[in-house]
């Protein structure tokens, strides 16, 4: 028998110290590179979305994988190509991300909310966002991670 699944995460995670370092002039770039970087690991890319301060996305995601992994090598190799191609030297990318399960029924409605992170974001801050997001999820942490 073939192992079936049907695995879809949405993940976001911040510039470090939430600085408005992705210029609006080469967010699309910075987000396709991410997504080429899903597809190179063999994930898919269902959705790429954020703002100055932090990316959202949606992927498709394997067992054979581990969130950990996935997330270093997307840090990792999206922090050297802003480096190399924009030219930011400081940029880097918080520590740690959040990470949320996401139902087959649910998909198209996260899709939707992470391709509207522009106008979501004239009303509320990430940390407001984000703390939303742990609290209808049911996460514990300690606010003193959340800035």
């Amino acid at each position: 028998m073939s192992t079936f699944h049907s695995l879809h995460l949405h993940v976001t995670f911040s510039t470090k110290y939430r600085k408005k370092w992705i210029h609006r002039s080469w967010e699309k770039r910075l987000h396709d590179y991410l997504g080429g970087t899903l597809n190179g690991l063999n994930l898919a890319c269902q959705g790429i979305g954020g703002v100055e301060d932090h990316v959202h996305m949606l992927v498709g995601f394997k067992p054979s994988r581990t969130i950990s992994d996935m997330m270093r090598e997307l840090k990792k190799a999206s922090s050297a190509w802003v480096h190399s191609e924009i030219g930011m030297k400081d940029f880097a990318w918080q520590e740690g991300y959040a990470v949320f399960s996401v139902s087959v029924t649910e998909r198209s409605k996260v899709k939707g909310y992470i391709a509207r992170q522009r106008e979501h974001h004239r009303r509320r801050t990430f940390q407001e966002e984000l703390i939303e997001m742990l609290d209808r999820a049911g996460v514990q942490y300690d606010p003193k991670y959340l800035t």
